[in-house]
């Protein structure tokens, strides 16, 4: 409901849109029992979104060769309760095929564990994947546009063999197509906002979602992202023996 108002408001002058209070007032009348803090929230967040500017990066891609990360933020009503989840988003740049998963957090963990799980739905490693300077990849940037890495971070690149990329700081549409899909997957995949009891289950529907995904035809082109992705997956680097431990052991190992 409080998304479809916000849809609703936006053929509207600036000054009839609804205030936070409003919103949370009709919600509310409507069944909503959470506070009118968690709802202000999320209103910021969605009319901030609305406002940014789209930016695309007009770039080509070989089949197996590059993929783009980002995290981005949903909310979904998770065991009775309206919460912000954290959206890991993982797109291969030739097919535009999709990989989603939620985490309570962005930490270090996290971030291992969704590139372990997409590379398993994908089944294999794209050879190159662009990032922003995420503090849990990237220790410092350093002269002349380099990056001293996170050691752990290593330990996955080297686990799986494939090549990292950073964005120049402040400019995240170097990596546009992922953004856009960071924006899809909120507007498709947690539209209307989703009832789930556990994060087992709201990954299982980001999974289907993403399968079903599959169907879509993309910038007008002739092929579908699952006719594309019949040629891109054979050339992704195979899967190692054993997937990367990518929890932290912080008592044997310290994380710099």
């Amino acid at each position: 409901m409080l998304d479809r108002l916000l849809e609703e408001e936006q053929g509207l002058p600036r000054k009839q849109r609804y205030t936070g209070k409003k919103l949370f007032e009709l919600i509310q009348a409507a069944g909503y029992a959470g506070a009118e803090s968690t709802v202000r929230r999320y209103v910021g967040a969605q009319r901030k979104r609305q406002r940014r500017p789209r930016v695309y990066a007009p770039l080509a891609f070989e089949p197996g060769e590059d993929a783009q990360v980002d995290w981005g933020t949903g909310w979904v009503e998770l065991a009775g309760e309206l919460t912000e989840v954290q959206l890991f988003v993982m797109r291969m740049n030739y097919s535009r095929k999709l990989f989603v998963m939620a985490f309570p957090t962005q930490r270090q963990e996290a971030f291992f564990d969704a590139h372990v799980q997409a590379f398993a739905f994908f089944g294999g490693v794209p050879k190159r994947i662009t990032y922003d300077n995420l503090t849990t990849a990237v220790k410092r940037i350093v002269k002349e546009g380099g990056r001293e890495e996170q050691q752990r971070f290593i330990a996955l690149r080297s686990h799986y063999l494939f090549a990292s990329r950073f964005c120049t700081p402040g400019q995240g549409n170097e990596k546009g197509r992922v953004e856009d899909g960071v924006g899809y997957v909120q507007r498709h995949f947690l539209v209307p906002m989703l009832k789930v009891a556990t994060f087992t289950e709201l990954n299982a529907h980001l999974r289907a979602s993403c399968q079903k995904d599959d169907a879509r035809r993309i910038d007008r082109q002739p092929h579908t992202i699952a006719e594309a992705w019949t040629k891109e997956a054979p050339l992704l680097r195979p899967l190692p023996a054993h997937s990367f431990d990518s929890a932290l052991l912080t008592r044997f190992l310290p994380i710099t």
